[in-house]
């Protein structure tokens, strides 16, 4: 189709195309907007003066489906898609996912498991020499020896087990275009060792120069304490500007060699970026299937930055994007939103501006930029660093100049907010306005547990920060004269959460007198420091010992004891009751969680979460008490007039 890549030799030949420069296998269907990075890669390259075609979601089953487009003049392209493929596929319960947004009409199993080594595996049989490059979230997680939690055991780095001769880790529009302009000048795959964000592999070590040892692949397959210690090595060297040459030995003669980050985006890159050519929809020849729902969700949102200083345990986008960030000019942001307002479909609503995280705009502080960010110190956890520079005015500048655009009703933010930042910032605007422009009746924010132990192995802030947060939201929200309520995402079974924890969060909702209704399974996925500790018992920062809850059992008690009212998970909840001794909380009382009986099951009572400040619970209390006595009374009254009648029936 015509402003696409081309996806077939028909297209090659309308554009004139005899052979392809790259051929991009992808597990996602093809769809060209910036909010997939196959689109990004490929229109990127494009702009260089390279041609490239996709095969999206080739047939497994049949190998000859990466020769659609035959033979590329420099390489192979792979990528699972934007997410892992077992994290596409399967749920934290390791059952089988029922829909895919990333394909066609949803359907699920267009991809394989381990997408990006069944790939690769497909193209050798074909291609014994040719260029491989491999990137995406998951190449880029799995680029070292990994804990794989569906199989439940270490991993090789993805690079030998795909046959790839390259790894492009992390955002890699740069390393691409260093990559393809080292093929075009006839410089040999095997010789590409000197390129920030890539992984080689090599049986020569005299290519390796100045670069940290980790421990052996064979030594952190059997020993989970080395693991910890070698992925904290790798944790550590994640900044651009800090980092070391690493490299990890496989039986005592291949070594998998990682190369520093590349350095952060300038504003001007992240604009050229995002102002190339994409066709900002699904290619059409999946109309006929229903479209890709994917696209649904990021079609008139804007993403204003990349990275993210937080540093949440289980998150990670210390390993992928950084922890400095990078914006995009307000002008290229308008400019794309103007765009966006002339869709026939666009009817007013902009709906989101954000990106990892919504309110960051800029470096958490200025060294960043020149000296990178701290190697052992985090930026908000466990407080604020005193260097940390809190400041939102450029985000309200830019969400202002959005509200004022014509066509636009209303901007929403629905990407995270750190509401620890906001709540380090002196100056109360940006919550002003938030409240009053950019919440849609809920704002969503993620304090993900009660309990400070838990909370500190998350590297998440104290609840007391949470709490204090929740009184000034609906403070500011009652002098705007609004009603509006906080949804907060809780994780169950995260490394450091025992049942004792998962109770005092449950007795916490109760208190709130409602129930989420979804609460994440904490997910052990590639490179975290919570799937560390979930793997080896070890919190690799500290090295001190973390209780982990393995068995699904427990993590089935956990999860219920935050859904309490589901009748059924009665049976789950009083079982952890019982088990920690808390029979007080089983009865017909104020602070009981369950009765002493199973109630029949009368289905969920539907409502989201959400959470209201302590003076706000104190008013509803005062009003249920006065409803109370105000009915005591009407049934005394009643009571009295029913003795009168019957004394004058008599």
């Amino acid at each position: 189709m015509e402003g696409f890549l081309p996806v077939s030799r028909e297209d090659m030949e309308r554009q004139g195309i005899r052979q392809l420069d790259f051929v991009y296998i992808c597990g996602d269907a093809y769809v060209d907007h910036p909010s997939f990075g196959h689109a990004i890669i490929g229109r990127v390259l494009q702009s260089r003066g390279y041609t490239v075609g996709m095969i999206p979601q080739p047939d497994v089953k049949n190998e000859n489906s990466v020769l659609a487009l035959g033979e590329p003049r420099l390489a192979f392209l792979v990528s699972a898609g934007n997410m892992d493929s077992m994290v596409n596929h399967y749920t934290v319960s390791k059952r089988r996912r029922k829909t895919d947004a990333f394909s066609p009409g949803g359907v699920m199993g267009k991809r394989p498991d381990y997408a990006t080594i069944v790939y690769c595996n497909m193209i050798r049989k074909h291609f014994r020499k040719i260029p491989i490059i491999i990137g995406g979230i998951e190449a880029s997680l799995r680029r070292m020896g990994h804990y794989d939690y569906w199989s439940d055991k270490m991993r090789r780095s993805i690079l030998l087990d795909s046959g790839a001769n390259l790894i492009s880790y992390g955002m890699g529009e740069r390393s691409m275009v260093e990559i393809a302009e080292s093929l075009d000048a006839g410089i040999d795959v095997a010789d590409i060792t000197f390129i920030r964000g890539t992984v080689f592999k090599t049986r020569d070590a005299s290519l390796i120069k100045d670069a940290i040892v980790l421990p052996a692949y064979e030594e952190i397959r059997d020993n989970k304490r080395a693991y910890a210690e070698s992925f904290y090595t790798q944790y550590c060297n994640t900044d651009p500007f800090t980092a070391k040459k690493l490299y990890e030995t496989y039986d005592g003669s291949m070594f998998v060699v990682q190369n520093p980050p590349q350095k952060p985006l300038t504003t001007r890159e992240m604009d050229d970026i995002y102002a190339l050519p994409y066709m900002r929809a699904a290619h059409p020849m999946y109309e006929k299937d229903g479209g890709i729902p994917a696209i649904n969700e990021v079609k008139f949102s804007l993403v204003s930055n990349r990275g993210c200083f937080g540093g949440c345990s289980f998150c990670a986008l210390t390993f992928h994007q950084g922890r400095i960030i990078q914006t995009r000019s307000h002008e290229s942001i308008l400019a794309e939103a103007g765009e966006m307002t002339k869709e026939p479909d666009f009817k007013g609503y902009i709906h989101d501006v954000g990106g990892p995280t919504a309110n960051f705009r800029h470096p958490a502080c200025r060294k960043q930029l020149k000296a990178g960010a701290c190697v052992n110190r985090q930026c908000l956890f466990p407080k604020p660093c005193k260097h940390l520079e809190v400041d939102h005015e450029d985000y309200l500048k830019l969400l202002r100049k959005l509200r004022e655009l014509p066509g636009v009703k209303k901007v929403f933010i629905r990407s995270g907010i750190r509401f620890d930042y906001v709540m380090a910032d002196k100056d109360d605007t940006f919550l002003r306005e938030l409240c009053r422009y950019h919440v849609s009746g809920q704002l969503k924010v993620a304090p993900e547990h009660v309990s400070d132990e838990v909370l500190q192995k998350m590297g998440k802030p104290a609840f007391s920060v949470y709490r204090s947060f929740v009184d000034k939201y609906q403070k500011t929200n009652q002098t705007l004269g609004m009603k509006q309520y906080l949804v907060p995402y809780l994780m169950s079974s995260h490394p450091g959460s025992t049942l004792k924890d998962a109770i005092a969060l449950a007795e916490y909702l109760r208190t709130l007198g409602y129930m989420p209704e979804q609460v994440q399974d904490f997910y052990p996925t590639p490179s975290t420091i919570s799937t560390c500790m979930y793997y080896t018992g070890l919190d690799p920062r500290t090295m001190e010992p973390v209780y982990v809850a393995r068995n699904p059992h427990e993590k089935a008690m956990q999860r219920a004891l935050i859904q309490y009212r589901d009748p059924k998970n009665y049976d789950l909840v009083k079982e952890a009751l019982l088990r920690e001794h808390r029979e007080d909380l089983i009865g017909y009382g104020r602070g009981c969680l369950i009765p002493p009986r199973k109630p029949k099951e009368r289905g969920q009572r539907s409502g989201v979460m959400v959470e209201k400040s302590d003076s706000v619970r104190d008013r509803d209390h005062r009003q249920g008490k006065k409803k109370k006595t105000i009915r005591n009374v009407h049934r005394k009254k009643r009571g009295k007039s029913e003795i009168k009648k019957m004394e004058v029936r008599k």
